[in-house]
């Protein structure tokens, strides 16, 4: 079995991950993840105990219980570059032996599920509304330096998307995940639902304009003008598409939820997004409370 070095998998002086600074113990099989790490106080202060808190640079984390359910809470920070940290570090918690190096020889499953905000590209998709991923498509590049195989229905979306908005030469080499279909059928009731964009920044690469001049002045039309059979692009946001990505080709369920805090289209921007936030952490919490996982030392109840 190979030993991984200690430059590629950095732990610290008490047994912890580097920059989330979880040890495995510490770490549920149900994850939430935000962006914002003031935002993990919010989930977590629906808990009825907390276990463990730990904070290294934007990496906060809560772990405790609602009912016999534990949770994990994490925050991530922007951008796929910070999720390419999470991913890993939390995969690493739950599938390498800290001890000796080496990956554990039956995978553990992690359920991750993304809740943050977002941009609508539909007119009938409002502020204050949440939008359930079925796919990531990012636009980011990302997740081009991983071995990564879209499946043939992912292909043909890919195609379309790239013929349609032309953005493969210059800009990107756009790649497409889909959903847990497990978990995505808990979200229909009160969701929206459709493709997720994943940018590689917030002014430049989602259409917007202050000083500079934009290379693709007529982005926003482009993506709301895309459609494939049932699919469209609903939103666009910073994170969702790596969270699939990595997500499916190290094992683990995931799913991106979205409160709607702008519509580009419309030009509207929600008037308070922290109660449609608020809101949608509470919706979250209610159905992955009946959502089964078993943790270590648990037994499965059917």
């Amino acid at each position: 079995m190979q030993i991984i070095a200690e430059s590629e998998l950095i732990i610290n002086s008490r047994g912890a991950i580097y920059h989330l600074d979880l040890r495995p113990e510490e770490l549920a099989r149900t994850i939430i993840t935000v962006g914002d790490p003031d935002r993990v106080s919010l989930v977590s202060g629906y808990f009825d105990a907390i276990e463990h808190r730990s904070q290294h640079r934007e990496f906060v984390s809560h772990t405790g219980r609602i009912g016999n359910k534990r949770i994990t809470v994490v925050s991530t920070g922007i951008g796929t570059d910070n999720i390419d940290i999470v991913l890993n570090e939390l995969d690493a918690l739950a599938n390498i032996d800290f001890t000796t190096r080496t990956i554990k020889p039956e995978l553990t499953q992690l359920t991750i599920i993304r809740v943050g905000t977002s941009g609508s590209l539909q007119k009938d998709i409002p502020v204050d509304s949440w939008v359930a991923s079925t796919h990531g498509l990012g636009i980011d590049n990302l997740l081009n330096f991983y071995r990564h195989e879209e499946n043939d229905e992912e292909k043909q979306l890919l195609q379309s998307f790239t013929t349609h908005t032309q953005l493969h030469h210059r800009l990107a080499q756009p790649y497409i995940s889909a959903a847990s279909g497990s978990l995505l059928r808990h979200f229909a009731t009160g969701f929206h639902q459709g493709v997720t964009v994943t940018c590689p920044g917030f002014y430049g690469p989602q259409g917007r304009m202050l000083r500079l001049g934009l290379s693709q002045p007529d982005l926003i039309d482009r993506l709301t003008g895309w459609g494939y059979g049932p699919h469209r692009i609903t939103n666009f946001e910073m994170e969702t598409a790596c969270i699939y990505g990595l997500g499916r080709m190290l094992g683990h369920s995931c799913l991106s939820l979205s409160a709607i805090v702008a519509n580009r289209v419309k030009k509207e921007f929600s008037k308070d997004g922290n109660v449609v936030v608020k809101n949608l952490v509470e919706e979250t919490l209610r159905i992955i409370g009946g959502i089964q996982v078993n943790e270590p030392g648990q037994r499965h109840n059917g």
